[in-house]
């Protein structure tokens, strides 16, 4: 596909895959990393006579089974899968259409047959 129709290309329809491996890793650092550290440093500015026992941040997707990454894992691995296969088939998304050519001003409203 050349450069030219990959520029007029849907953004959203070009680019999904990246976005939702962005979007995966952005959650993860979130949930296992920012979330924890600032779980544990909130607890120190607590007052409470019942701050010494520590609580320990527990993943918001990993409730439920950890469902939310089997599904990110499934969602990002076939499209990896697919995206592979149109590469190696050298099929890539079609380009868009051209537009409609429109008649000049002088042909509407078209001339109505003589009767």
């Amino acid at each position: 596909m050349s450069k030219a129709t990959r520029r007029n290309g849907d953004f959203m329809n070009d680019r999904w895959r990246p976005m939702m491996g962005v979007m995966y890793m952005i959650v993860c650092i979130f949930d296992f990393i920012v979330f924890p550290i600032g779980f544990t440093t909130v607890q120190f500015w607590e007052v409470e006579a019942a701050n010494d026992a520590f609580r320990q941040w527990n993943p918001l997707t990993l409730s439920g089974g950890g469902l939310f990454h089997l599904a990110m894992g499934a969602v990002l691995g076939i499209s990896a899968f697919s995206q592979g296969k149109e590469n190696i088939a050298g099929v890539s998304t079609p380009p868009p259409a051209p537009p409609a050519a429109t008649p000049e001003y002088s042909d509407y409203p078209p001339p109505r047959p003589a009767v």
